[in-house]
């Protein structure tokens, strides 16, 4: 990811935001009916954890993962905070578990080159690890929808 650095980063950073947001709906295409906590699933892969943290008419932030252990208290990662722009069609990763969020690291608002590379790489990253998961045909079903997680019982789907 270091290596590739885009001369305009604001326009780049919208089309990655745009992609991040059509291929989060291909992965959950439930989505906006979703109000709690579901594993996705994808053969001999370990699970991926979506939570629901906010919700608004325009906006929701959720939070997915991998579990990587099948207590889910465990282990979680990447763990990415994804703020959803249901009207600008736009998703943002806010922080990730290596990363804080933007408004944490920067209070200052000068340092605007610094805060454009750090959401760069946030959001650049989430593109990647989103192309991994569609690649990897993990599927949300709607068995899970408005369900916790630890009531959901759904098997993995055959691989096709």
């Amino acid at each position: 990811m270091g290596l590739l650095n885009p001369i305009n980063k604001a326009n780049c950073l919208e089309q990655i935001c745009d992609s991040n947001f059509q291929k989060i709906f291909l992965l959950i295409p439930e989505l906006l009916d979703f109000e709690g906590d579901a594993h996705g699933f994808s053969v001999n892969n370990s699970s991926l954890y979506l939570a629901v943290i906010e919700r608004s008419p325009y906006t929701m932030t959720v939070e997915l993962s991998h579990c990587f252990n099948k207590n889910p208290d465990f282990f979680f990662e990447p763990a990415i905070k994804i703020r959803i722009y249901l009207d600008a069609k736009l998703a943002e990763a806010l922080s990730d578990h290596a990363r804080a969020a933007v408004s944490e690291v920067y209070r200052d608002a000068s340092r605007s080159y610094e805060i454009m590379n750090y959401k760069w790489r946030l959001n650049y990253f989430l593109q990647k690890w989103l192309d991994h998961c569609l690649k990897k045909n993990y599927r949300f079903t709607n068995a899970q929808i408005n369900k916790p997680a630890q009531q959901a019982v759904v098997q993995p789907l055959k691989a096709l």
